[in-house]
């Protein structure tokens, strides 16, 4: 292989890394605005979770019960990793409890939990995600 030909190829790496990178922060960002319409639009028809086909809006939906009892629930991305199609996140989560949340009534505490994902992009879309929380350490954390 060439000199130049490899140089062209690390180019277009970088510039698709980008994109990735780009198309991940602007799905977080609606994230963080618990804006469910526009997570769904990131999604492919039938996105798999955790290896579980879904539709857009029922992948959304799940994130409402979290929300709805922690209304300022926030991912901050502490690693990201992207590799061919393949986006891998390392996040901190928090969020304050306000609401109840699986039986639990609000508490007011601050809770923190790491969270890994591992998405695949397709077309633009996500279209596989794998994701693991510590939602235990969240149960821990708001019992009295």
């Amino acid at each position: 292989m060439t000199s130049q030909r490899r140089e062209d190829e690390m180019r277009l790496q970088n510039s698709e890394h980008q994109e990735l990178r780009r198309l991940y922060e602007s799905y977080l960002d609606a994230c963080n605005a618990h804006d469910f319409d526009r997570m769904a639009s990131f999604y492919t028809p039938q996105i798999r979770v955790n290896d579980v086909a879904m539709d857009p809006s029922t992948v959304a939906a799940q994130f409402e019960p979290i929300v709805s009892a922690f209304p300022d629930w926030h991912w901050d991305v502490r690693n990201i990793a992207i590799d061919r199609d393949l986006i891998s996140l390392h996040f901190t989560v928090t969020g304050t409890h306000k609401g109840t949340f699986e039986g639990i009534a609000p508490t007011g505490r601050r809770v923190s939990i790491t969270e890994f994902t591992l998405y695949r992009v397709e077309d633009g879309k996500f279209a596989y995600v794998w994701d693991l929380a510590d939602m235990a350490a969240i149960r821990q954390q708001i019992e009295i």
